[in-house]
């Protein structure tokens, strides 16, 4: 990088935003990615996904040289892909989870949980949603008899219901109002209830990942497409929501992509605010 040149940090979101729907990065988007690399700019993936996912799927991108980093849970780790380190970890308390786990049994909601390289569920959650959600995000599980069980602390649970919004609606609110001072949840998809530690977000993330890269926020850019992106597109000195994205999170973006995740969106930002 020259003297003249100004590093960047782009903070880019996987599902709906790097990836196709059928998970695919399209070709555009690895090469604009390379092109950011070589003239030593920062790529962050930011994502709720955990972090073994997370980091598999890196590989699979091509993210793991100089200048690549992570973070997952929606910002419960901050990990550098190029030297194989955690920077950052903020678990979920046991006492948190125990509770959250009881009453999501209560109101009959799948919620699971995370150790480093599977999902966690209880015997009642061993069916066809965990299947799923393992299948898309390419991880095994693994059934306890309780919660009581595990091992360490884990970073983020996830609650989830295929069919309706409004049993995950109801949870939310229950959180916030028994344990919103400890504990954040809020929507990645309208399956998925995101359970963490109060003040974590993707844009938290992003405010400290820029400090350890010595990047200032305002030349940061980041891309997203769902409510877990929020935070992140505001905070981001230029912050993008994709074609695709919902229209809570066009509404607080500085630029929306003429082109949606299935047709290199990303390569248009990295080619319009980074390169």
């Amino acid at each position: 990088m020259t003297e003249l040149m100004i590093k960047k940090a782009l903070f880019l979101d996987i599902d709906g935003t790097l990836v196709t729907d059928d998970k695919q990065i399209p070709p555009e988007n690895g090469r604009a990615l390379e092109k950011a690399l070589e003239k030593g700019h920062c790529v962050v993936i930011s994502t709720g996904r955990p972090l073994f996912s997370a980091v598999a799927l890196a590989r699979e991108l091509g993210l793991t040289g100089k200048g690549s980093y992570l973070i997952a849970f929606n910002g419960g780790i901050l990990y550098d892909t190029y030297n194989n380190k955690v920077i950052f970890k903020l678990p979920v308390p046991m006492d948190c989870v125990r509770i959250l786990f009881r009453e999501a049994e209560k109101r009959g909601i799948h919620i699971q949980t995370y150790d480093s390289e599977k999902v966690v569920v209880e015997k009642r959650c061993d069916d066809e949603d965990t299947k799923l959600y393992c299948r898309k995000i390419r991880m095994d599980y693994r059934v306890i008899d309780s919660i009581d069980n595990l091992e360490e602390e884990p970073v983020k649970l996830l609650a989830i219901n295929t069919s309706d919004i409004k049993p995950l609606e109801d949870f939310k609110a229950w959180i916030e109002q028994n344990m919103g001072d400890r504990i954040s949840a809020f929507f990645s998809n309208f399956q998925y209830l995101e359970i963490v530690c109060k003040g974590l977000n993707k844009g938290n993330a992003l405010r400290q990942m820029a400090q350890v890269l010595g990047v200032p926020v305002k030349d940061t850019i980041a891309a997203g497409d769902q409510a877990n992106d929020i935070d992140m597109v505001a905070a981001a000195g230029t912050g993008c929501a994709m074609a695709n994205g919902t229209d809570e999170i066009k509404k607080v973006a500085d630029y929306v992509t003429q082109r949606d995740n299935n047709h290199a969106g990303v390569a248009e930002i990295i080619e319009r605010f980074v390169l």
